[in-house]
């Protein structure tokens, strides 16, 4: 299983020195689920959930949690696209005109149970989605590509998107 290859993934994003992985996660799900939907890949703005998310935990680039970015973007009633309101790798304001134009909207948002590879591979196989993983190693820090075998950790503290799974030369991913 493979959403790049199926068309339900955009183009990799870099959240440059901004700790926004929070917001880049639950937007490559959201961009995901929307493709799945809609048949349209819309690239969706970051930036609104870094600017305008901020009321709870969710703090842009002082971090935050998908699950309340998903919150916001269902309150919000969606989120605009990445042309309209563009990353810019920093926090800043929130721009109310550029947040009420929304491209894509999601009605709800589901938790996979922890330490459960059934139930996530079961996730991605209906959709990309967003997922908390340990970062904090410096295998993972020092990785390039390829499929990561360095020690997975439990202090989750890094949010990405899970696009697939599948087996190479032998290895499960």
């Amino acid at each position: 299983m493979d959403w790049r290859k199926k068309g339900a993934v955009t183009p990799i994003k870099d959240q440059g020195q901004c700790g926004s992985c929070w917001a880049f996660s639950a937007v490559g799900a959201m961009e995901g689920i929307t493709q799945l939907s809609t048949g349209k890949l819309i690239s969706l703005s970051e930036q609104e959930l870094v600017d305008c998310d901020t009321k709870g935990e969710d703090q842009g680039c002082g971090g935050g949690l998908m699950d309340d970015a998903f919150k916001f973007i269902i309150q919000n009633k969606g989120l605009t696209t990445e042309t309209n309101y563009p990353y810019t790798t920093a926090d800043g304001s929130c721009s109310a005109s550029k947040e009420g134009n929304p491209a894509a909207t999601i009605k709800g948002y589901e938790d996979v149970p922890a330490n459960n590879e059934v139930a996530l591979m079961k996730a991605v196989s209906s959709q990309p989605i967003s997922v908390a993983i340990d970062a904090g190693d410096s295998s993972f820090q020092l990785y390039e590509s390829g499929i990561f075998t360095g020690e997975c950790g439990t202090e989750l503290d890094h949010g990405v998107t899970a696009v697939g799974y599948g087996e190479s030369g032998g290895m499960k991913y």
